[in-house]
């Protein structure tokens, strides 16, 4: 592997003030193959990025939660596909949004499908999210509902946007999949993890909330300014006044999250049978097309779709692209990502797993986007 070309690639990204700076590493099922940090953790600071600094990796907290859920179904304390309303009743009897009156009051009607585990696990639930769907965002302002970004468990009871099973959407599933994991286990997301997931993993910076030792390694979050330019902006870890976000809350290194996508290479490690991951990276949606978000909010994120032109599918947790990447990607990778263009993935064919981390938004950033790319097609041509 070229580290040489890998690093140039990347340090281009930060002279051309693409990125602020990024870490990337890649592993095979046996060892970390690569580790480079490029670029500063802030603009506005001298502290160089280091292989070990600390980012909100948001979204990429969601395959950990559904490998959660999916060592709860292996001891039978979750079930995939049995209504899930009886373990969780606020989705006992949940409602669907078919669009507004004339004077803007909501239109809502019982949903017609049981919601299940599976629902949630594929995203195929009938939530959403109010960054990316104008209609659940026009509902939230019309009714004063508060986001589920506010940590209140009243921003998880939002309707439906369609019916379940019907389409694939990108949504607060796996938060709904966190409460899930909390009521079968009798314990917190949180501890759940530790004992389960990242304590055996090793996964030691790996928490909801940064601890104070961490803090000199955290990476700064960065905004696109209207002239092109980057500027720090505030941020916090995300509020838990009522629940830990299964779906969006974890912070963690590209050191801790290689062990996890070495634990997928290595067909569950141990944490999982290897029959569970292999369904993890089989298409659970049938006919429908995965991997395509859109945006509410342009600072936020952009409209986004990962595999264009390509009838992308997804398994359980990870999206899943049926045809070969423009970089090098082998067919029927498993992938997904994190709003501040953190981005990962598992090639099973090429036996490694990779993962970029950078903190800027909004999602989608084109120069961010550009310095993922720069890497994978580095990293692929040097393989």
């Amino acid at each position: 592997m070229n580290e040489t070309t890998i690093r140039a690639a990347l340090a281009e990204a930060v002279s051309g003030g693409q990125i602020a700076g990024a870490v990337v590493a890649v592993t095979s099922k046996d060892k970390t193959l690569l580790e480079v940090a490029v670029g500063r953790q802030s603009i506005a600071a001298d502290a160089d990025m280091r292989t070990n600094s600390v980012f909100w990796i948001a979204s990429m907290t969601k395959a950990i939660t559904t490998v959660a859920a999916l060592q709860l179904v292996e001891r039978g304390k979750l079930s995939l596909d049995g209504p899930i309303g009886e373990l969780l009743p606020d989705l006992a009897s949940p409602i669907v949004l078919e669009g507004f009156e004339a004077g803007g009051a909501p239109i809502l009607r019982p949903a017609k499908t049981r919601l299940t585990l599976r629902h949630l696990l594929t995203h195929t639930s009938g939530f959403s999210y109010d960054f990316a769907n104008p209609n659940l965002a026009r509902y939230l302002s019309q009714t004063g509902s508060p986001s589920a970004s506010t940590g209140l468990k009243s921003g998880l009871r939002q309707p439906l946007m369609f019916e379940p099973g019907s389409k694939w959407e990108y949504s607060i599933s796996i938060d709904w999949a966190g409460q899930a994991v909390e009521a079968a286990s009798g314990t917190t997301l949180d501890r759940y993890f530790e004992e389960y997931i990242t304590g055996p993993l090793d996964m030691r910076d790996t928490l909801f909330r940064p601890r104070p030792d961490q803090q000199e390694r955290r990476a700064a979050m960065h905004q696109r300014k209207p002239d092109g330019g980057l500027m720090v902006i505030p941020f916090e870890a995300r509020p838990a006044p009522e629940f830990l976000a299964g779906g969006a809350g974890l912070f963690s290194t590209a050191t801790d999250y290689l062990a996890f996508l070495r634990m997928i290479l290595n067909q569950g490690g141990g944490l999982l049978k290897p029959e569970t991951v292999a369904a993890m990276g089989t298409n659970q949606i049938g006919a429908l097309r995965a991997g395509k978000i859109g945006s509410v909010n342009p600072g936020l994120t952009a409209e986004a779709d990962f595999y264009p032109g390509m009838d992308a599918k997804w398994g359980f947790g990870f999206l899943l692209n049926p045809e070969r990447g423009m970089f090098g990607r082998s067919p029927n990778s498993l992938a997904w990502a994190g709003l501040p263009n953190c981005y990962y993935w598992v090639d099973q064919e090429k036996a490694i797993g990779a993962v970029i981390l950078m903190q800027l938004l909004p999602s989608g950033d084109l120069g961010a986007l550009k310095a993922a790319a720069g890497f994978e097609l580095a990293l692929y041509a040097s393989l």
